[in-house]
């Protein structure tokens, strides 16, 4: 857990509530908060099983993956080369799209080009290529306040990233359906108090309304639990995934759009996996120990 991504401080919640559940299973726990030293300290605890807890780079992009592949540890969630893929948004529609999913547009953009002027019609969304939880996403409007070219002292993730993922803004309503093994939990629709669903109103108490089941036409519901399980299955994810939905209320199913795959979504007290387990009968315990199983097998 920890690590040293933008998700630090989520990961290191996640990583306690599991701890905390695994050990009043009855399991010895070792707590890593992971540093340069990961390597050493894991060959030191020379566990039967690593319960992956990190989010973001580089615990989710295939790098500890990697490093658990050499070791020849057992771990929970993705493997490698499905968290690569799921980890770059632009390599998840490379996958996913051939396969029906429907996901929006877009293109790489180099951030210097963006002052110039916009590179899609406004409005449109900005985001970095393989970060998680909303980190860096910016929706240009043009009634926002960033400028129209962006000006470069603007405040947005252009000040960050060399380059960025620009894609057509997607009006309507934010839903979410997590996978627990081959199961689909139902559609969460997710509604903050103001603004957009961005990290503040992902990790802070009070901020989002969660709405499950979600209030929509029951052909959505179903095609949220049938996307989000395809896609699961194509990349291979392993334990659990979460798939985020961007759903435009007046055009119907047509107006529905896979945003990205989380394959390690959070599990902190807010987080959406633990909440729809608990929907579907399932305690924080029974979640983390099936996770768990399923790595072990």
């Amino acid at each position: 857990m920890g690590g040293w991504s933008a998700e630090r401080e989520v990961s290191l919640m996640s990583g306690e509530g599991i701890a905390e559940a695994l050990e009043s299973l009855g399991h010895r726990v070792t707590r890593i908060d992971m540093g340069r030293d990961v390597a050493a300290r894991l060959a030191d605890a020379a566990p039967d099983v690593v319960f992956n807890a990190l989010h973001g780079t580089p615990g989710e992009d295939g790098s500890v993956q990697g490093l658990l592949d050499l070791m020849g540890l057992t771990y929970t969630h993705s493997g490698l080369a499905t968290s690569v893929i799921a980890i770059d948004k632009v390599l998840t529609k490379q996958a996913l799209v051939p396969h029906g999913i429907p996901m929006p547009g877009g293109r790489i953009v180099r951030t210097e080009t963006l002052f110039e002027g916009d590179p899609l019609p406004r409005p449109y969304v900005l985001k970095p290529v393989n970060e998680g939880s909303s980190v860096g996403v910016a929706i240009i409007t043009d009634q926002g306040n960033y400028g129209n070219p962006i000006a470069a002292a603007s405040i947005g993730p252009w000040n960050e990233f060399d380059e960025l993922l620009a894609e057509p803004f997607i009006r309507g309503r934010e839903l979410t359906t997590a996978v627990i093994g081959a199961q689909a939990m139902g559609v969460t629709e997710l509604r903050p108090k103001s603004g957009f669903y961005d990290y503040e109103s992902k990790y802070t108490d009070g901020l989002t309304e969660h709405i499950y089941p979600a209030d929509v036409p029951d052909e959505i519901t179903a095609a949220c639990n049938a996307l989000a399980l395809e896609a699961h299955r194509v990349l291979g994810c392993k334990g659990t995934s979460r798939s985020d939905f961007r759903w435009d209320d007046e055009c119907g199913v047509e107006g529905l759009f896979l945003l990205e795959v989380n394959t390690q979504p959070g599990m902190t007290p807010l987080s959406l996996v633990p909440e729809q387990a608990r929907h579907n009968g399932m305690s924080y315990a029974e979640l983390v120990q099936k996770i768990l199983d399923e790595a072990l097998a």
